[in-house]
């Protein structure tokens, strides 16, 4: 399973379109453990462009802070889970925290 974190000054971003860079995590599920960390600069905000990108990265879950609703639908038809509301915390520990089910998610901090 491949991850993608919105990343800003090493922290989760709490805007996925905004973000410095992306981490992009690759895990291995069963034993819950990071495989290999990728840090990406992001190619800027451009309207329908990181959905289709990220999904040839080889990513299947989105983790971030806030996204618009347009934004979200599109993630979905590329094939790639939204995770919402996640703290702006190191990108490694959001993903093992998921993995574990101890990721504590709140709102979508995006209003558009």
């Amino acid at each position: 399973m491949k991850f993608a974190i919105p990343v800003n000054n090493g922290v989760l971003s709490a805007h996925f379109g905004h973000c410095e860079q992306f981490a992009l995590i690759e895990v291995d599920e069963k034993n819950k453990s990071i495989l290999h960390k990728e840090l990406v600069a992001s190619p800027g905000h451009q309207p329908g462009f990181l959905p289709p990108w990220l999904a040839k990265q080889g990513v299947q879950v989105v983790i971030a802070g806030g996204m618009g609703g347009s934004a979200i639908s599109l993630f979905q038809q590329n094939g790639i889970n939204v995770l919402l509301g996640a703290p702006a915390i190191d990108p490694e520990k959001v993903v093992i925290d998921y993995l574990n089910g101890n990721l504590v998610s709140g709102d979508n901090r995006c209003d558009h």
